[in-house]
C-alpha cells in the first residue's frame, strides 16, 4: 500500500466537461464521494461547463420553483442542482467551475478555513492578471455570500459554497471570464419566478475589468493553489467519469421538479 499524500498535496485536473447538461455537476459528486470514502486525495477540479443554471436544495423546496425551472429552459440554459446551497447561479462555457474536495475527519470544524483558502486563491489569481479582485459580497448580487469575489468592489465575478459529507468536504462554484449579460437574461425570469431580487448590475466578468482570456484565468487559478499546496496534474479516470455519465440524470432540476 502507497503511503498516504502529505496534508499540503494536491492533485488539480484541468478539463472540459462534454456530453449530458449536468455531467460536470455529476463529477463534482463523484469526485467529493470518492474522496469521502478515502479512494482519492485531495482533488481540485477546473472545468468548463455548458450553459445550466445551479439550483440549490434549498432552491427547490422555494415556492415559484417549477416556474424558475421553465423560465431556465426557455433561456436554453438546463436547470440543474447542484451540490452546495445558496441561491440560483449560472454557468456557460465562458465560466470556469471549480471543484475542491478535500479529506477531513472533522469537516465541519474548518468552514470558514476552506472558504478563506478558497476565496484568497481566486483573488490572488485574478490581481495577478490586473483585475482589482477583493473578497467580499457586493449588495444586490445574485447568490449572496460572504466569500464571493467582486472586482474593485462592483461586480460580482466568482461565487463558491460548501457541500460537507462525513469525512470530506467540496468547496466549488463559478467563475465568470465573460458574458454577464446571459448569465442576467436567464436570471432575471429565474429570480422573479420565485420572488428573489437582485441587481443585474453588479453581475460582471473578469474580461470587464481586464484583457484576460479564459486560458489565462485558468492556468493564474492552477498558479494560485500551487503558491498554497505541493500539486500534481491529474487526469479523470474511467471510474470516476463512468460513474459521473450514470448519475449525471439524477441531478437534473426538471426531473425533480415535475416528481415534487
Amino acid at each position: 500500500m502507497s503511503a498516504a499524500p502529505p496534508p499540503s498535496a494536491l492533485r488539480i485536473c484541468v478539463d472540459d466537461a462534454e456530453g449530458h447538461p449536468a455531467l460536470d455537476t455529476a463529477i463534482s459528486r463523484v469526485l467529493l464521494e470518492r474522496v469521502d470514502h478515502g479512494e482519492l486525495p485531495a482533488t481540485l477540479r477546473l472545468s468548463r461547463p455548458s450553459s445550466i443554471v445551479a439550483f440549490s436544495s434549498r432552491d427547490a423546496r422555494t415556492p415559484g420553483f417549477d416556474a424558475a425551472v421553465a423560465a431556465s429552459e426557455a433561456e436554453g440554459f438546463a436547470p440543474v442542482l447542484r451540490l452546495a446551497g445558496g441561491r440560483p447561479a449560472v454557468f456557460t462555457p465562458t465560466t470556469i467551475a471549480f471543484s475542491w474536495s478535500v479529506p477531513t475527519e472533522a469537516p465541519s470544524s474548518q468552514i470558514v478555513a476552506r472558504f478563506t483558502t478558497l476565496a484568497g486563491c481566486l483573488v490572488d489569481a485574478f490581481r495577478t492578471l490586473g483585475v482589482d479582485a477583493r473578497v467580499g459580497a457586493v449588495p444586490g448580487e445574485y447568490c449572496p455570500g460572504e466569500y464571493s469575489v467582486n472586482a474593485a468592489g462592483r461586480h460580482k465575478v466568482a461565487g463558491v459554497g460548501q457541500r460537507l459529507l462525513r469525512r470530506a468536504a467540496h468547496t466549488g462554484g463559478v467563475v465568470v471570464v465573460d458574458g454577464a449579460a446571459p448569465i442576467n437574461r436567464v436570471l432575471l425570469p429565474v429570480y422573479a419566478a420565485m420572488g428573489v431580487e437582485f441587481d443585474p448590475a453588479v453581475t460582471g466578468a473578469l474580461q470587464e475589468h481586464a484583457p484576460v482570456t479564459y486560458e489565462q484565468v485558468r492556468s493564474a487559478i492552477v498558479d494560485a493553489f500551487a503558491a498554497r499546496f505541493e500539486v500534481e496534474p491529474w487526469t479523470l479516470d474511467q471510474h470516476t467519469l463512468g460513474r459521473a455519465r450514470r448519475a449525471a440524470p439524477e441531478h437534473l432540476a426538471a426531473a425533480a421538479s415535475v416528481a415534487s
